[in-house]
């Protein structure tokens, strides 16, 4: 490691900001190199000319691999670390040292244009997955830049919007997924967002980048920020942000030195910034062999069928028969929608189109491109089945800008509307980065399969699930609703004069739908496949005061191997705050032969049953019952278990401000409240009081310090001071 107090000020200043667009600043003379930075997270995006970070340039060939929204889907670790390892050896060969991704950030609104980048609206699946991809990813010597830290759910106004949410919305939500991360995978570095939290940049956001990511978290890599998302150098450097990208041409280097100058900062404020930098050009060097582009391709088709979700396969048109002649209809089955736009758009080494690969399967197949509705009718009326590619163009969304509906284009709906009516089966095929309204034209098709985005191998694919050579083992990350106002977020998204509310608090996603009953098209968690799955013998054993452990068995009662998702979720009314219906706590994926049967085992720690209870500023585990479910999904359970958990043993502050129910109800001061009342009172009195209880209902949320008074000195206030001592004792 290079002695800090070697070099100059003006020196270190410069390491904390990049040389250009994608590379840090290198000091040869100390023997300092520059490495590089670029675009992920699926993919590598290694600008080797003119430089852009909106992607609109072209970039060096590298695979491109499913985005994040079709690996949530997979609901498969093992898929995330595919790409994250396959991903890792392609940057070293193209000389990259740290890839930016991945994207944990949690789908608060399916409006949101970058949703294609982040795997969930759920922080436990995001965060399993985004650990599975940095582990594989720095394993092969490429660091990982877990992002964008944090609350960044939309891209309307994204450079300088408030996001307003309050702290158990905060750690419930929108942080566990980063902590998950940050804990467990240790990634290189994490990148602070372009947006606000409540009025403070994420770049410059003290509590954000030192007190939680650094002390609380343990974080010892270096934060980094997005590309051009400080607002303030010096307040960035003191709130805990290390290297500003991109470079400012010595602009923001000289606005440090002219501080520690003049005092305004501490030298060992930058010194500490220097020393996470120069540890960050130690470890990943990126230097590395070529790799193999066939062989990523066929990874990537591989991967792609791990994604893909089987919505709706009425009457088993799916798979379907070679001999069976196939219209292909729609502008994707010919040139697909693979990846999103925007930074992490990747120059693909080549793109399988699904009409090549259905036709290298099928016996007889008629293509109509576009969506003239004449010409596709008469193809469906001509053939077997009609299989209709269908989904949002690149216009439609995209880093930038959020979509303003659901609907798929109108000249789709009426194809798919038409064509359903006269073709024998009919089969939609989905390429969309968020999800997209079905509403209109479900029910009058035989089948639904979802691709969101697979990559430059979605093609071949989407070939091998329509005709079986692969079975769709899918699941949806996110809920697809019937309306959008039907959805959390409708109310607040996006925000109005700078500022967005986070209204729904913790009911995001499934966990809103479920709690209020409202209903949905296809809810989170649901997945269809050629075979068929049942789930025996839940036991859950209680191995703590606060943990567990599941067991379950689950058999394969089809004729086809599959693979199956047991997706294990808590519920609980206990606690003094409101929780949803059901949390996702735990899964697994498994693959079983036909007849076979398995049991998994699956460990539910303190977290699985905490919320973030504000009054104590930590995680708190209620004393009480818990429900144990496993789900088909998020709105159907199969299997339940309760069981009673000891908890946190909580004795509550009290004061004078505090409400009569609070006093009546706590577990020190309440009895002894209650006697001392009683002991005040003639009998006429407390028989009174007891033929009043109903009554007394109007006065529980009165402060003490108001009810003291009506009680005309049964309970003087040395005694009530007496009872706040006792209770201060007893915590």
């Amino acid at each position: 490691m290079i002695d800090v107090t070697a070099l100059t000020l003006e020196q270190k200043a410069s390491l904390l900001s990049g040389r250009d667009f994608w590379s840090t600043t290198p000091i040869e003379d100390a023997g300092i190199p520059g490495i590089v930075l670029t675009d992920g997270p699926h993919g590598v995006r290694r600008q080797a000319g003119a430089a852009d970070h909106l992607g609109l340039h072209r970039a060096e060939p590298a695979t491109c691999f499913p985005p994040a929204v079709a690996v949530g889907s997979s609901w498969d670790p093992g898929v995330a670390a595919r790409v994250g390892q396959a991903i890792g050896r392609e940057a070293r060969a193209l000389g990259v040292a740290v890839l930016l991704g991945p994207g944990v950030n949690i789908k608060r609104s399916p409006l949101c244009g970058r949703n294609f980048e982040y795997y969930s609206e759920d922080p436990y699946l995001s965060g399993v997955l985004g650990v599975a991809q940095v582990r594989a990813q720095q394993a092969e010597g490429v660091g990982a830049s877990v992002k964008h830290f944090a609350a960044n759910n939309q891209e309307t106004d994204r450079m300088r919007v408030s996001a307003d949410v309050d702290e158990r919305t905060l750690r419930e939500i929108y942080l566990p997924a980063f902590e998950k991360v940050v804990t467990e995978a240790q990634p290189a570095t994490v990148m602070a967002s372009y947006n606000k939290i409540n009025g403070v940049y994420a770049s410059q956001n003290r509590w954000l980048l030192t007190d939680l990511l650094r002390d609380e978290w343990r974080f010892t890599g270096a934060v980094v920020s997005d590309w051009g998302a400080v607002s303030d150098r010096v307040a960035a450097l003191v709130a805990g942000l290390d290297l500003e990208m991109p470079g400012t041409d010595g602009g923001t280097d000289a606005q440090i030195v002219e501080a520690v100058r003049s005092g305004v900062l501490e030298e060992a404020v930058l010194d500490d910034a220097v020393r996470r930098i120069l540890a960050l050009i130690e470890q990943h060097p990126a230097a590395g062999a070529a790799f193999d582009p066939d062989a990523h391709h066929a990874l990537a088709r591989d991967l792609a069928a791990e994604c893909a979700v089987l919505l709706r396969n009425e009457n088993e048109v799916l798979p379907l028969d070679a001999a069976a002649s196939v219209a292909v209809i729609g502008t994707f089955a010919a040139e697909p929608r693979y990846q999103g736009s925007g930074s992490s758009r990747i120059t693909p080494t080549r793109v399988d189109t699904p009409l090549g690969a259905i036709a290298a399967v099928a016996r007889t197949v008629r293509h109509v491109p576009g969506f003239a509705v004449e010409d596709a009718v008469a193809a469906a009326a001509a053939t077997d089945v009609a299989v209709i590619f269908a989904g949002l163009p690149d216009s439609a969304e995209s880093e930038g800008f959020d979509r303003e509906h659901l609907e798929l284009p109108a000249e789709q709906v009426d194809v798919i509307r038409a064509v359903a009516a006269a073709a024998r089966r009919t089969v939609v095929v989905l390429a969309n980065g968020g999800v997209v309204s079905l509403e209109g034209w479900h029910d009058q098709v035989d089948a639904v399969l979802e691709g969101f985005l697979l990559g430059q191998a979605g093609g071949g694919a989407i070939a091998d699930l329509l005709y079986g050579a692969a079975n769709p083992s899918g699941h949806l990350a996110e809920t697809i609703p019937v309306r959008l106002q039907d959805t959390p977020a409708f109310h607040n998204f996006p925000g109005e004069q700078g500022h967005v509310r986070y209204g729904e608090g913790v009911m995001v996603g499934y966990r809103h739908h479920t709690t209020a009953q409202a209903p949905v098209r296809y809810p989170f968690g649901h997945g269809l496949s050629y075979t068929t799955f049942e789930t025996r013998d839940l036991s859950v054993d209680v191995t703590g005061d606060d943990t567990a452990t599941v067991s379950v068995t689950v058999a394969n009662t089809g004729v086809r191997a599959g693979r199956h998702v047991v997706q294990v979720y808590v519920a609980t009314g206990a606690g003094p705050v409101r929780r949803p219906v059901r949390e996702l706590r735990a899964f697994t994926k498994i693959r079983l032969e036909p007849g076979e049967q398995r049991t998994v085992e699956l460990a539910l720690d303190r977290r699985s049953f905490a919320y973030w209870d504000i009054e104590y500023g930590r995680w708190v585990v209620a004393p009480g019952e818990y429900h144990v479910q496993v789900g088909e999904n998020a709105a159907s359970v199969v299997a339940e278990q309760s069981i009673t958990l000891t908890g946190d043993v909580i004795v509550p502050d009290l004061s004078m401000d505090s409400t009569v129910k609070e006093w009546f109800e706590h577990p020190v001061a309440g009895p002894a409240l209650l006697q001392g009342i009683a002991a005040g009172m003639t009998p006429g009195q407390q028989a009174q009081a007891e033929q009043q209880q109903d009554q007394l209902r109007m006065v529980e949320s009165m402060p003490m310090r108001q009810f003291a008074g009506f009680l005309g000195g049964a309970m003087p206030q040395a005694a009530l001071d007496q009872l706040i001592e006792a209770t201060r004792a007893a915590r």
